[in-house]
């Protein structure tokens, strides 16, 4: 009776929702937007901003990098969470179930986002257990990083500050990390056994990931308001230390002089591309997920240009804090910026613990630094271990409860098999394939308007010829692994590597072969025909369709097919 009193375009969009199990489910929320925003900025912004941005953008160019990093920004950065938002928010999906019912030829494209969140995570958590480690040790009399007379120094070769040109020399900071924290061997084919410590530690970084994410974006909701909120006092507070140090400016002045001739060279664009795509977290899946939270017609074009500013200027902030320490270390020890300036971890591990060591109230901010990488990391971990149980969830969801008989123990059983994964990570050696879709309908129908014409050129051409570009660059472009400056992993290594690599990406191509086989008629049929037909039937939108004012109809879904 109800469908009666519909129009027929709605009541069509009912007909097709009932049909659809996934939607005749309640689908929890976030509690207030704010959440979802923080949730989002939390999981944008991470251990990259920290310790890549800044020596990324002192060696492209210094100033001058910023325009292309703001170029891409614009043109890559925004329009592509915008789109990832606009995919999980009306489809209310996570990105495997998403993408295959916007297109079932990207169905791949969806699973290999799941399987390199799920494949980082297991990794980003090992960088939580390091933090762990050094705070634990921060709260010692004095900090252990900051003399050669310990256990594990080689004494013959331990410097008490950075050693410059002096290469048979090795930092107290260094050799704390090398062979205190690490114990590493001669090379990865010497494994030499599990560092039982950071066992202790990676087991604690879990039950924290669990114990934040156990009820779903519920609990998840409330964390963030403090784990994506402190980072900031800290990274404030330090700023406002660090200027006053002797030699801050001249690290600042390093960090941003510009060297314009830099914007002619190629690879200081695919910098700018690859740290857009990397920091917000392009491509990855979990702003898909977050997203599939959302209330249906949630404003999530704001939300889009909140998160990429805050990620931008949180980039920029954390220059300023990291080369006003560079300079100052650089003027204790009267060495060139160049000499200490690095990335990765040894920035967070090896030169950020040093300067705490030589800083007046070491003892206050050491604490402070690495409580604030804890939280930087907790953000980005809780979103990736998230994709994984929101592709669980959504597609076998009905099957495994009755075994599980509670969701909290199937995201205890994913967080467990992320731990075994994480186990090798602790012994004692130590993405770009982007979905362009056409989404107008999709935002017409939550916003009530269409994307302008930037999102939809964007969408359409630049967005896709940018990653072209960055993906051929990479592969002309590749060098093998290294380890500091000496050690390079063996070939094996290597092939372990791009098995890794390929562990993801295959399930594209395959996601595609599986529904080209599967699918009736030619090979034209499959690619076009049986397309509109498939999008016609499955572009229903998952939602409480009395929650919202206006129902998708499916009119709606024939003009998107159509366009």
């Amino acid at each position: 009776a109800e469908l009666d009193k519909m129009t027929p375009g709605s009541a069509e969009a009912m007909r097709l929702a009932k049909a659809d199990p996934q939607s005749t489910e309640s689908r929890e929320l976030w509690g207030r937007r704010l959440e979802f925003v923080l949730a989002s900025i939390g999981y944008a912004v991470g251990l990259g901003n920290v310790w890549r941005f800044p020596y990324l953008c002192y060696r492209s160019g210094g100033g001058a990098f910023l325009i292309p990093y703001l170029i891409m920004l614009f043109l890559c950065g925004i329009p592509l969470l915008f789109m990832e938002f606009t995919v999980g928010q009306y489809t209310r999906l996570g990105p495997v179930h998403a993408l295959a019912k916007i297109c079932p030829l990207f169905k791949g494209v969806g699973l290999a986002t799941v399987v390199i969140s799920y494949v980082l995570c297991t990794y980003y958590n090992v960088l939580m257990t390091w933090a762990l480690y050094y705070l634990l040790h921060s709260f010692s009399p004095s900090l252990p990083w900051q003399s050669c007379n310990n256990t594990w120094n080689a004494v013959g070769n331990c410097s008490t500050g950075f050693p410059g040109n002096a290469t048979h020399l090795q930092s107290a900071s260094q050799q704390f990390f090398d062979h205190k924290v690490l114990e590493v061997t001669t090379g990865i084919e010497h494994a030499g056994g599990i560092r039982w410590e950071l066992f202790g530690l990676l087991v604690l970084a879990w039950a924290i990931v669990y114990l934040c994410i156990f009820k779903g974006v519920k609990s998840t909701g409330k964390v963030v308001y403090f784990t994506a909120t402190f980072p900031y006092f800290i990274l404030f507070a330090l700023l406002i230390n660090n200027v006053q140090l002797p030699g801050a400016k001249d690290g600042i002045l390093f960090f941003l002089m510009p060297n314009w001739s830099k914007l002619l060279e190629v690879q200081v664009w695919v910098n700018a591309a690859a740290q857009i795509f990397n920091s917000i977290g392009i491509s990855f899946g979990s702003m898909i997920s977050m997203a599939s939270y959302n209330k249906f017609n949630n404003n999530i074009l704001r939300d889009t240009f909140i998160v990429c500013l805050a990620n931008s200027a949180t980039s920029i902030v954390a220059g300023f804090v990291i080369f006003s320490a560079i300079g100052y270390m650089a003027h204790i020890h009267n060495l060139p910026v160049d000499d200490i300036a690095t990335d990765g971890p040894g920035l967070v591990f090896v030169v950020y613990p040093e300067v705490f060591s030589t800083m007046p109230f070491s003892q206050l901010w050491a604490p402070l630094f690495f409580i604030m990488l804890l939280c930087l990391g907790l953000d980005s971990q809780f979103a990736m271990v998230e994709v994984a149980v929101t592709f669980i969830m959504d597609g076998f969801g009905k099957k495994i409860l009755p075994i599980f008989k509670r969701k909290e123990l199937i995201i205890l059983a994913v967080c467990s098999f992320g731990f075994l994964l994480g186990i090798p990570h602790i012994t004692r050696y130590c993405v770009l394939t982007v979905e362009i879709l056409r989404l107008s309908i999709m935002v017409e129908k939550m916003l009530g308007k269409k994307p302008n014409l930037f999102f939809r050129v964007c969408w359409q051409f630049l967005s896709p010829m940018l990653v072209l570009g960055i993906l051929i660059s990479s592969i002309f472009q590749y060098t093998p692994a290294r380890y500091g400056k000496s050690y390079t992993y063996p070939f094996w290594a290597e092939v372990v590597g791009w098995f890794i690599s390929l562990v993801s990406i295959i399930w594209i191509p395959l996601g595609a072969l599986h529904e080209l086989w599967t699918t009736e008629g030619s090979m034209l049929q499959c690619l076009f025909l049986s397309l509109t037909q498939r999008l016609k039937k499955s572009i229903t939108p998952t939602v409480d369709l009395e929650s919202v004012s206006e129902k998708p109809s499916a009119e709606s879904i024939v003009l998107f097919t159509a366009a």
